[in-house]
C-alpha cells in the first residue's frame, strides 16, 4: 500500500470519487452535487492506493491559517480493519503539520467517534445532524 497527495480533477480523483461515493454515500441514497466535488479543487487530497486502485482516502480543507479539517474518510469495505485508515490519519496529520497546521477539527459520524479518539481527538460540543447521520466536532492539536 502507497500513500500520495493526488490532484483534483485526475483519474485517481475520479477514482477517489468513486470510493468515496460507495462507502460514504450510497448506503445513506445521497450522492454529490457537481458544487460539492467543484468546491473540492483547493483541498489537499489524500490516497491509499494499491496497485493502481485506490483503496482509502481523505481530504483536507484549511479552515483558517492555523487550523484545517478533515472530510471524506473512506476505507474500502474490503479493506476496513486492516490499518489503512490509520496509515492515512498518520499522513494527514504530517502533510498538515508540513503546511503549517497546528489543529485538526473534523465532523465525525458517531459511529467514527471511537476510531478518532484512538489517535487522541477529543469531542467537542453537542451532537447535531449531517448527511442524515448524528455527528459531533473532534479536534486535536497537532504538536
Amino acid at each position: 500500500m502507497g500513500l500520495k497527495q493526488i490532484d483534483y480533477g485526475t483519474a485517481a480523483y475520479k477514482q477517489m470519487v468513486d470510493l468515496r461515493r460507495k462507502v460514504l454515500r450510497e448506503p445513506l441514497g445521497l450522492t454529490f452535487s457537481p458544487e460539492e466535488l467543484e468546491n473540492e479543487k483547493n483541498d489537499l487530497l489524500i490516497a491509499a492506493f494499491e496497485d493502481e486502485d485506490i483503496i482509502g482516502c481523505c481530504i483536507l480543507s484549511p479552515k483558517d491559517t492555523l487550523s484545517i479539517r478533515l472530510r471524506q474518510m473512506a476505507v474500502s469495505n474490503s479493506h476496513q480493519g486492516t490499518g489503512i485508515g490509520a496509515s492515512i490519519m498518520a499522513f494527514a496529520e504530517n502533510l498538515a503539520r508540513d503546511k503549517g497546521f497546528t489543529k485538526m477539527i473534523m465532523h465525525a459520524r458517531d459511529t467514527a467517534i471511537g476510531f478518532y479518539e484512538k489517535f487522541g481527538y477529543s469531542v467537542n460540543g453537542d451532537v447535531f445532524t449531517e448527511v442524515n447521520l448524528p455527528h459531533h466536532i473532534m479536534e486535536k492539536e497537532l504538536l
